[in-house]
């Protein structure tokens, strides 16, 4: 049995142009081409399309996923490393749902967000959450005295501090999220009110002038993880919160 290219991008969500270019570069031919040019695939060809649509959640380059599908490696192996790596990501996005879900019933608790205190285990606010080192890296190497003080100021807070801290940090970007999906500008006032706070939060440990701000505000959507930390609360939150960030220092650092 053979399906045609508009039905095999109807079932896999692929476009009938990404499939040509799949072709075109010899990631996945089609079984035959029929005298009025369409192209067929066979049982075959959706496995391997399959197989290809999974190593790219994996974010796989096309040239990676060709080596692997023309190796001779064990496909049945292969697939079975990826349903591993899905399963430990559902499970750490299991986590951060939850994570997320338990800080949304403490603030509404109390809309003034008072309650924060009633979190026994503070530290559970960022389960689910990854750090980057990539981006401590960055900072480190852009702004040397800033991490500096940044670091020291770091080492100077108890652990009630930090508990507060990272209270004051979750319960923000909730409501950075609560901005956006209401789709409130990033210039308007009541947001840039909260990034009067953001800032003065961030002054805490460094004292950053409008360029650094800027640099601080794309370092969230440029670093992969740090992207991801932001969008795991809300799709699109780093960048939102990034063009707060450039009004802000805009309007207000320059």
């Amino acid at each position: 049995m053979a399906w045609s290219i508009a039905d095999v991008a109807r079932m896999s969500g692929v476009t009938s142009r990404t499939l040509r270019h799949y072709d075109e570069i010899g990631l996945l031919p089609p079984a035959w081409i029929g005298s009025n040019g369409h192209r067929y695939y066979e049982e075959a060809d959706l496995l391997r399309l399959q197989q290809i649509l999974l190593m790219r959640e994996l974010d796989l380059g096309l040239r990676e996923i060709q080596a692997v599908l023309d190796s001779q490696v064990d496909r049945v192996a292969v697939l079975r490393e990826h349903h591993q790596r899905l399963l430990t990501e559902r499970d750490r996005l299991d986590t951060l749902a939850s994570t997320v879900g338990r800080t949304i019933a403490e603030l509404e608790e109390d809309k003034d967000g008072n309650n924060m205190t009633k979190i026994n285990r503070p530290e559970n606010l960022f389960e689910g959450f990854e750090p980057s080192p990539a981006a401590e890296a960055e900072v480190r190497e852009r702004w040397p005295a800033a991490y500096e003080q940044s670091r020291q100021a770091i080492e100077t807070m108890t652990d009630e501090d930090s508990e507060q801290w990272q209270r004051e940090v979750t319960a923000q970007m909730i409501r950075f999220a609560e901005f956006m999906v209401a789709g409130t500008p990033v210039d308007d006032p009541a947001v840039q009110a909260e990034m009067d706070v953001h800032y003065q939060g961030i002054c805490r440990f460094w004292t950053p002038n409008a360029a650094a701000y800027r640099g601080l505000g794309q370092t969230y959507v440029d670093d992969p993880q740090m992207r991801a930390n932001y969008d795991k609360i809300a799709e699109g939150l780093a960048q939102y919160q990034r063009d707060a960030m450039f009004v802000y220092a805009d309007s207000r650092l320059s």
